[in-house]
This record gives structure tokens, sequence and C-alpha cells, in this order.
């Protein structure tokens, strides 16, 4: 495991290293320690990517697609398990099947409909193209931990006097905080990280997200690398700080909820 662990680190140590590089000694010899540290590698990029307006960005959209994407879908999931009619096994069904959809394959006519509909370039379009994109995977995840449940606890919840709104959110929306936090990580990873569906909806710059504005230090034929990679950095350092501190209730929640039913 620690040579495993190691091998994952890998990419990691070359990232961290050569961000602090000269362009030259990072041409030179990528694997070596840096001659010097160029701490102003940092300083440009955080200039030249406008990194404030990048950072709130990406914040935004992360968090409101999340924000979103967790209160709609468990809404949908409890409804499903909880009311197993034909056409909701068959709803699920279609749900299921989106997960295996390629993204390429439907390029063209997102950017069409979002056209025609007046959402391009613009945060609270993407963020709806988020959602319609991430409701498959979470839908899955939140049906198989709803049917772990016990029914008992809604009815007598029922029984004291609550409605369907109260029953969900006082009873069942706190039972399902391992499978909430676990859907949180698993889009947070995946919408921070994310360059392509970015940049086919927005297209000003004061809209950028940090992997759009990293972008521009690649070009046709330089690449800045010494500026590029502490771009990287300040970019990926948020998102590795999350994801450490939230690690622990992913193998709790997907456990408990994916094998279920």
């Amino acid at each position: 495991m620690i040579l495993l662990g190691i091998l994952f680190l890998v990419p990691f140590y070359f990232l961290f290293v050569n961000s602090v590089k000269t362009f030259g000694d990072l041409l030179t010899s990528a694997a070596s320690l840096p001659k010097t540290i160029e701490w102003g590698n940092y300083a440009r990029a955080f200039d030249i990517t406008n990194f404030p307006t990048a950072l709130g960005n990406s914040l935004l959209i992360t968090v409101g697609s999340n924000v979103l994407l967790v209160i709609i879908c468990a809404m949908a999931a409890y409804y499903m398990v909880r009311n197993n009619s034909r056409f909701n096994r068959l709803l699920y069904v279609i749900f299921v099947a989106a997960m295996v959809v390629p993204f390429q394959s439907i390029m063209i006519p997102l950017v069409k409909v979002t056209s025609k509909l007046g959402l391009m370039d613009s945060i609270p379009g993407l963020i709806i193209c988020y959602l319609g994109f991430g409701v498959p995977m979470s839908v899955f995840l939140f049906h198989g931990f709803v049917k772990s449940i016990p029914l008992e606890i809604e009815e007598a919840a029922t029984v004291d006097g609550s409605n369907v709104y109260g029953v969900f959110y006082r009873v069942v929306f706190p039972l399902l905080k391992p499978m909430l936090v676990t859907v949180f990580i698993l889009n947070t990873l995946w919408i921070w990280n994310d360059y392509l569906l970015p940049s086919l909806i927005l297209q000003s710059d004061h809209l950028s997200t940090i992997p759009i504005a990293t972008f521009a230090f690649f070009g046709q034929y330089t690449k800045q690398w010494d500026l590029a990679l502490p771009a990287l950095v300040m970019g990926v350092l948020p998102i590795i700080i999350f994801f450490l501190f939230m690690q622990r209730y992913i193998i709790e929640g997907i456990t408990a909820g994916a094998v279920k039913g």
C-alpha cells in the first residue's frame, strides 16, 4: 500500500516541485529538485489568470450546482422509492441508462438548446447544465440509500401529525447525511475540475473558471509551464484540502447506499 501510495503521489511531486522552478531549469530536468525556488511564479500566475475572479466563479458554480443536485435528487429518489409505481420504476431505469451516455455525443445539441433558451454565457445556465448531467448518478445513489431507511420511522412521524414534506425534511433528510456528503464530494470533484462544459457555455473572460483560466498558458506553439504549473497548484489545492477533510464519508455513504436493495 505504501508503494502504491507513492506511485499515485508522483504526479503531485512533479507538479509542486516544477511550479517553483525557472523555465530553463524546468526544461533541463523536470525530475530534480529546484536549484533556486521561484515563488514569483505564483505571483505572476495569480495576476495573469485573475485568480480571485476565477476562484469565485468556480466556487459559485460548484456550490450552486451541488445544493440543487442534493435537494432535488434526494426528493426525487425518495418519491420513486416510496411510490413504487410502474412509471417510477421506468423513470429510474431511464436515469440509470442516462449514466452511460457519453457527453461528447450530446455536445452540439446541448449548445443549440442552451442558445435557444438564452442560457449561454451565464453562470446560472452552466449550473442548470450541471444539474441535468449530475441527476442520473445522484438519483441512483440516493435511491439505494432511501431503501435502507425503515418505513416505520416515517409512519410514526405521520401518526404524530407531520405531513409528507415534514416527514422528508425532518426525518428522512437527516438520515441521508452519509449519502448527502458522498454525492456532494463526488460532484464537487467533477464540477471543480471540469473544463469541457464551461468552455462550451462560458464565453466571457470575467466568467472563466479555474480550468479555463489555466488553459490560457497553453498556446498552439508555446506552453508556459513555469506559469501554468503554479496556476494548477492554486486550482488543485482547495479541492485537495476539501477532499481530505471529507473523504471519511465516502466509503460509509457508498457501502451503505449503493448496495442496498
